[in-house]
């Protein structure tokens, strides 16, 4: 039985698709990180990951290596030459498709998007990512120049930062003082500041990434710190996105801009409008959209193609009943 494989590794989860040529899904697999630079160290600990999710996936749809004629790897950490090197050599040695491709991980949701695979991609989660390909094969990741706009984990600390400068007089006053004290439920921003600074508290410090949330409710509810905060960081992603549209030969033309990532499923749209307005300073036909799919069943799509399978509708009708449940996809630590 001739077969594809789709994964999709990131830093928190790994997730495998094995199909079948007519688009349907077989089996599917869910392992630890992917990412081999986030794996303690040591890629043999990410190449397991993988190797778990794959191998459940296999069992799951009664296939073997042997029956891959294709294998595309959407792989947080596939940054670098290097990288990509010992990815492709890892995957061959596993006989995971007859044809490997290799791709960084905020490519996948490229395809997810549009099914014409180009168009520019910014992914904003516990993270950040900007991918983008155009028409004659050019493809661009943002990987380490990634710096100014990231996703979640950025948003929270730059918006704890600013509640402490408003403590100080340092910022305007700011609604998010209130709901910083009630999500860690501290009676002073003194003494959160004392939990995550002070040597009493090491091992036990507040985490400050579930802040994001907080700090898009009151940017949408009009908050003049908050609402600031998320425009420029919109800005700051738009700015890459327009990056990317240069780097691959679609600036200034009307492409997808295509927009994933938990950070997006919250329901202010103040983020989205901020990356689509500095997008549209250069590329004023950019179109955005919001992804269809999880990012594997773009990998799944990319899959097919390599395996020389057109996409139609009928091969999406076919794929769509047979995507797994929602909980195959959610993060493991509930983080935007």
């Amino acid at each position: 039985m001739k077969c594809v494989l789709a994964v999709d590794g990131g830093n928190t989860k790994t997730i495998a698709l094995v199909a079948a040529l007519d688009g349907t899904i077989l089996g599917y697999g869910r392992g630890g990180c992917g990412d081999i630079y986030n794996s303690g160290g040591d890629i043999k600990e990410s190449l397991a990951n993988i190797d778990y999710a794959v191998t459940t996936a296999l069992r799951m749809a009664q296939a073997e290596p042997a029956d891959l004629v294709s294998g595309v790897f959407n792989m947080a950490g596939a940054d670098w030459p290097e990288d990509f090197a010992v990815l492709q050599a890892a995957m061959s040695e596993r006989l995971y498709g007859r044809e490997i491709l290799i791709q960084n991980d905020a490519l996948g949701i490229l395809h997810a998007g549009t099914t014409g695979n180009v168009g520019v991609s910014v992914v904003c989660g516990t993270g950040a990512a900007t991918g983008a390909r155009g028409p004659d094969g050019r493809v661009w990741h943002s990987s380490f120049w990634q710096i100014q706009a990231e996703g979640s984990v950025q948003l929270s600390r730059k918006a704890l930062e600013r509640v402490f400068l408003a403590e100080l007089g340092l910022e305007i006053p700011t609604s998010l003082t209130a709901r910083v004290l009630d999500t860690f439920a501290v009676s002073s921003i003194e003494e959160l500041l004392r939990q995550m600074t002070s040597r009493d508290f090491r091992g036990k410090r507040p985490r400050s990434e579930s802040l994001t949330p907080v700090l898009l409710d009151e940017a949408e509810a009009g908050d003049e710190l908050a609402y600031r905060l998320v425009r420029d960081h919109g800005y700051a992603l738009g700015d890459i996105a327009n990056v990317a549209a240069r780097k691959v030969g679609i600036e200034g033309t009307a492409f997808p801009l295509v927009l994933g990532g938990g950070v997006f499923r919250h329901p202010s749209s103040l983020l989205e409008r901020a990356i689509v307005e500095r997008v549209r300073t250069v590329s004023p036909e950019a179109c955005p959209v919001r992804a269809r799919y999880e990012p594997v069943i773009g990998v799944l799509f990319s899959a097919l193609e390599l395996a020389g399978i057109a996409l139609d509708q009928e091969l999406i009708a076919r794929l769509e009943p047979t995507i797994p449940d929602h909980s195959l996809f959610d993060t493991v630590n509930g983080r935007l």
